[in-house]
């Protein structure tokens, strides 16, 4: 999660003022402020996230020590596939995350009918991970999701306007399920190459072999 700090400086002689710090990690955001408690001088610091909620130094790091026993730290990786001679589409996510000091990843595909373009096969591939992440227990946290779906990305990050009455409607309920979840989405648009993983699991997906697993990584 990411925050940024407002706290009230008051110097030996009572005269004070209210400083505002840019976004960073709350792990970032905990060391600085440990630091300057050293001066005895800063007063009523509070922390604020991505949704402009309000958390006190207190509450966040019980949040720290609770989200460790928790998935965090979590990478997302999707792709679609469209095939026109059999109007099928594969669908692949790869999802990587922590969790108990650990490191996991976890592989999924599908393969579904309803779908008539590979830009509707990408965004399903979208919410099949996020369905994935709902699964795994992955709340109020950000999430990198990589893909290499120029149109999915820009439309998700609102760069690139959104107009076909499907592809539309795929956007809304992504957004609505990101915001039931309460995850900050980071997107990245990569090339086909370093997207591999979860193209090959949409490829699969495609010649009917299915895949779904989750293993410990080194």
């Amino acid at each position: 999660m990411n925050v940024r700090m407002e706290w009230e400086y008051r110097t030996k002689k009572g005269t004070g003022t209210t400083f505002r710090s840019d976004i960073m990690q709350v792990e970032q955001a905990l060391l600085l402020v440990e630091d300057m408690e050293k001066t005895g001088r800063m007063k009523q610091i509070v922390f604020i996230d991505d949704r402009d909620t309000v958390w006190s130094m207190k509450e966040l790091k019980e949040w720290k020590k609770g989200i460790e026993t928790e998935p965090h730290n979590v990478t997302v990786y999707f792709d679609g596939g469209f095939d026109h001679h059999t109007n099928t589409s594969g669908l692949g996510c790869a999802i990587y995350f922590e969790q108990n000091q650990q490191s996991y990843r976890i592989r999924k595909n599908a393969l579904v009918e309803e779908l008539n373009t590979n830009n509707e096969a990408e965004y399903a591939a979208f919410h099949l991970a996020l369905q994935e992440l709902e699964l795994l227990g992955v709340h109020h946290l950000p999430v990198t999701f990589i893909g290499d779906s120029q149109v999915v990305i820009n439309q998700l990050k609102g760069e690139w306007p959104c107009i076909e009455v499907e592809l539309n409607r795929w956007a809304d309920r992504i957004e609505a399920k990101m915001d039931e979840l309460g995850i900050t989405p980071d997107y990245q648009a990569v090339s086909r190459k370093k997207n591999r993983e979860a193209d090959q699991l949409a490829s699969q997906a495609l010649k009917k072999i299915e895949i779904s697993s989750t293993i410990e990584l080194d």
